[in-house]
């Protein structure tokens, strides 16, 4: 009996962490890269423009 309950642990790690993991994942098809990419673009467009003394 004891066996068991050594073998329950692991199985109750792995349906909480399966758990865990879609609960943290339930957001992320909602939201796109939209926004990173627009703050990307716009770091991009900094970096090229010309400095006023160089």
């Amino acid at each position: 009996m004891a066996a068991l309950a050594w073998l329950l642990i692991p199985l109750v790690a792995a349906v909480g962490a399966g758990l865990w993991g879609s609960w943290a994942n339930r957001t992320r098809k909602a939201r796109s890269d939209g926004p990173e990419l627009d703050g990307y673009a716009r770091f991009r467009e900094a970096m090229e423009k010309p400095r006023p003394g160089a």
